[in-house]
């Protein structure tokens, strides 16, 4: 075991379309595992795909609050059934974005809510997409307090927010922008130094938000070393003993 692992990734998406098989075994042989995220049916039916077909890849189900236009009863009761698959390990990703939003704040509340209520059938962790709009996300996820746990995907909010939700059983998932320069990585990087690091997890939300040295090209899963290798730096700890402790909050919040 490496306890190096990926916990956010989308590889069935078109960027890997050229190199998918290549980048999928320097995953199998630098990772742990990697968990493959759903963002509407399709991706999520992929997700499952690849779970099975690979021993070390995970899958998370669920529709991104950016794809709920194709959310109805039918597509509820399809992710309930994928759901109960053994190497689905979450819902997600769901939630609310308020920068690229493409429904009413209600309907997309309305969603997330009916998503979490999936979880909780399951007793499955939510993997949570959060973009300006901290407020609500923290009404929804409080309204399910001790019924539901889960992940804060590149988590971008404060430490008052993180504060409420660690105490609610929540971890704190981060990715690429940790190693940025400028104000907001900074304040990322302040919230992470308050974040205990019992609640941390290590993503890189691959193909996006590749971190540096690398930064504007397409991410893949291995530059998740990168972020370990950073935020290790921003605690303070030996990186070796923070992958210990990474990767058992995974197995805590995954059962991985």
């Amino acid at each position: 075991m490496r306890n190096l692992y990926d916990c956010h990734v989308h590889l069935n998406l078109s960027h890997y379309d050229d190199n998918r098989e290549q980048i999928i075994n320097k995953c199998k042989k630098e990772l742990d595992f990697v968990i493959n995220i759903g963002i509407d049916e399709e991706s999520s039916e992929k997700s499952i795909l690849y779970s099975y077909k690979y021993d070390f890849i995970y899958a998370s189900i669920g529709i991104h609050p950016t794809n709920i236009s194709e959310f109805n009863n039918k597509l509820e009761s399809r992710l309930l059934e994928m759901g109960k698959e053994q190497k689905v390990v979450a819902i997600g990703e769901i939630g609310l974005d308020y920068h690229w939003m493409e429904d009413p704040k209600k309907r997309q509340i309305e969603v997330f809510e009916k998503q979490m209520e999936i979880a909780e059938k399951l007793n499955k962790p939510v993997i949570i997409h959060n973009r300006d709009a901290d407020k609500d996300t923290l009404n929804v996820l409080e309204k399910f307090e001790n019924r539901v746990k889960g992940v804060m995907h590149t988590y971008a909010g404060g430490i008052e927010m993180m504060e409420k939700l660690n105490k609610m059983g929540y971890y704190f998932s981060f990715s690429g922008p940790v190693t940025f320069k400028g104000k907001r990585s900074e304040f990322t990087r302040d919230v992470i130094k308050k974040t205990p690091i019992e609640r941390i997890l290590i993503e890189t939300d691959s193909p996006f938000l590749t971190p540096h040295p690398f930064r504007g090209k397409v991410n893949t899963p291995i530059n998740v070393d990168y972020v370990a290798s950073k935020i290790a730096e921003i605690k303070n700890i030996k990186k070796s003993n923070f992958l210990n402790i990474v990767r058992k909050n995974a197995e805590d919040i995954f059962g991985i």
